[in-house]
């Protein structure tokens, strides 16, 4: 078998309908594809215990002063806004900038049993550790009588 690279943005060899529709879907989408490429949004790992909810979200390059957590309306929003300048030691001449750190904005709806006034995080080897403890929630059970 052989490994043939596939570039979408070259042009089409001989012609062929499934070409020119790939060229034309390429022609109408690439920029909204290339803007969407440089939005990353971090990915995010939910894992849950009895005690809590735990969020790993992938965050390489920041630091613990970038991020802003805030719960509003059972809404828990993680952001990130990056300002940081390139800045390239000893007047290097840049080449190829590909280091990607951009400002990304990710929101997640609180079920009824995490308490959010204990919610704390914790930022190490390029993870934002987010855990939300638990609360018992009594459900309200109530007879009532017809009359």
């Amino acid at each position: 078998m052989t490994l043939v690279k596939f570039n979408p943005f070259a042009p089409a060899v001989g012609f062929n309908h499934f070409n020119t529709i790939d060229r034309l879907m390429n022609d109408i989408f690439a920029d909204d594809f290339k803007v969407k490429a440089n939005k990353a949004t971090p990915s995010v790992n939910i894992t849950e215990n009895a005690e809590m909810i735990k969020l790993a979200i992938a965050a390489p390059g920041l630091s613990k002063e970038d991020f802003k957590i805030n719960v509003e309306d059972n809404t828990l929003t993680v952001s990130a806004e990056v300002n940081k300048e390139n800045s390239h030691e000893g007047g290097d001449k840049v080449l190829r900038h590909e280091f990607v750190v951009s400002t990304f904005k990710r929101s997640f709806t609180l079920p009824e049993n995490v308490n959010a006034t204990g919610i704390k995080a914790v930022y190490e080897n390029g993870i934002l550790n987010v855990h939300l403890p638990k609360v018992e929630v009594k459900k309200l059970i109530q007879s009532v009588e017809v009359a």
